[in-house]
């Protein structure tokens, strides 16, 4: 019974190689008891089947009131940034998600298209004025998606104070995180809540302000002040950080599988399909938002206690073989519909779309604009962050 094995430590031999991880733990077939860093008792669930299904059930709650237990530093999010859509169940999660939808349709994103072309052409520009050596993270993939989302809120190129450090702080497996995270937290609720303040004076054409004079159905109110600094937050960490993680790893698979990188050149492989499989082989956001058991219930095996919090494994679930064949290789070619990188069910990714564009534009733009593009050292030698909720690279280092 997976009740009565010792419970699975996520500890940093954990994070040190996930995938790895996931792979022996699937071998059960069933959630597995587990502590989190910080001490917290959890479910960890590991197949796609359990993973996709439990995604879309509506008796695990995202709502941290129905939790029954925390970890050591009780709940690291400040109360001021809980109200967005990662914390909220029908009735308001759909009143939320309907003003969000409005902002990401197909449509709207494609008329970023532009925009997102020029700030990556801006930064192919300094590279190639540049030359030798560059960081993809660095150089590209951190600054792009920082622009695009911070051009999206309408955040002015002056005042964009040091995202990357706060997201790193909030990725960090350190064991003071949750200490270090409610600060960098604070800082950017400050930040926003300044940010959207002023923007109620002055509004420009851009998403924060069109979300602050939303009028909606009769029956639907705009949001309100706690709703919009949480809905901002939400947006940036999210839009900046797991972007730029896509762009890096969708390089990182391409420069290491040159079969694959030179189909793509030569047409016979489409952005497209490498942007989803690389999705699915290394997923940024590795974990779906906490969710709490509303009543006793069971996944597979496992008796799920109402109160107990279960944590979804996105990418063990995109490499279950089971679903994938072969799901360790990077095969663009394979059909990867149905992966779980975006998530599934009422919590799907709203900004799915913006990131697949920002991805598609980034990489074809980069290796056209360098066809000598290659790894500037093995890869067994790159850093990836040890988070369990994000897997990325510190630094994809090229020659250029």
């Amino acid at each position: 019974m997976p009740g009565t094995r010792p419970p699975v430590l996520l500890d940093a031999s954990f994070q040190a190689d996930p995938h790895a991880s996931y792979a022996a733990l699937r071998s059960t077939n069933a959630p597995l008891r587990a502590l989190a860093p910080d001490g917290a008792p959890i479910w960890l669930v590991t197949s796609y089947h359990d993973v996709r299904t439990s995604a879309a059930d509506p008796r695990l709650s995202v709502n941290k009131d129905h939790a029954r237990t925390v970890g050591r530093h009780g709940d690291s999010m400040p109360p001021e940034l809980n109200a967005h859509l990662l914390n909220t169940d029908p009735p308001a999660h759909t009143r939320l998600r309907h003003l969000v939808n409005r902002a990401f349709t197909k449509r709207r994103t494609e008329q970023l298209r532009q925009s997102v072309q020029a700030a990556t052409d801006h930064l192919l520009d300094q590279l190639a004025a540049r030359g030798g050596h560059a960081d993809i993270v660095a150089d590209l993939a951190m600054p792009l998606s920082l622009t695009v989302i911070s051009n999206l809120l309408g955040i002015p190129d002056n005042d964009r104070p040091d995202f990357r450090s706060w997201t790193d702080t909030l990725l960090s497996p350190a064991p003071d995180a949750a200490v270090q995270s409610r600060k960098a937290m604070r800082e950017m609720h400050r930040f926003l809540t300044e940010l959207i303040d002023h923007k109620r004076d002055v509004p420009g054409d851009d998403l924060l302000s069109a979300l602050i004079n939303e009028h909606t159905h009769q029956d639907v109110p705009r949001l309100s002040s706690a709703e919009l600094v949480a809905m901002a937050f939400l947006l940036l960490f999210g839009g900046y950080h797991n972007t730029a993680g896509l762009i890096s790893t969708t390089m990182l698979a391409l420069l290491s599988h040159p079969t694959h990188l030179a189909a793509l050149r030569n047409g016979k492989l489409t952005m497209d399909r490498v942007t989803e499989e690389a999705l699915r082989w290394n997923s940024p956001a590795m974990l779906a938002v906490r969710r709490f058991a509303t009543r006793d219930m069971q996944i597979g095996d496992a008796a799920i206690r109402k109160g107990e919090r279960v944590w979804l494994a996105r990418a063990s679930a995109n490499r279950d073989p089971d679903r994938f064949a072969a799901p360790e290789t990077f095969d663009p070619g394979r059909d990867t519909r149905g992966h779980l990188a975006f998530g599934h069910g009422p919590h799907h990714c709203p900004g799915a779309s913006l990131a697949r564009l920002e991805n598609q534009i980034a990489v074809t733009s980069l290796i056209c604009r360098f066809p000598q593009l290659s790894l500037a050292g093995p890869v067994s030698t790159l850093r990836w962050t040890t988070s369990l909720r994000n897997r990325s690279l510190h630094e994809l280092p090229v020659t250029i």
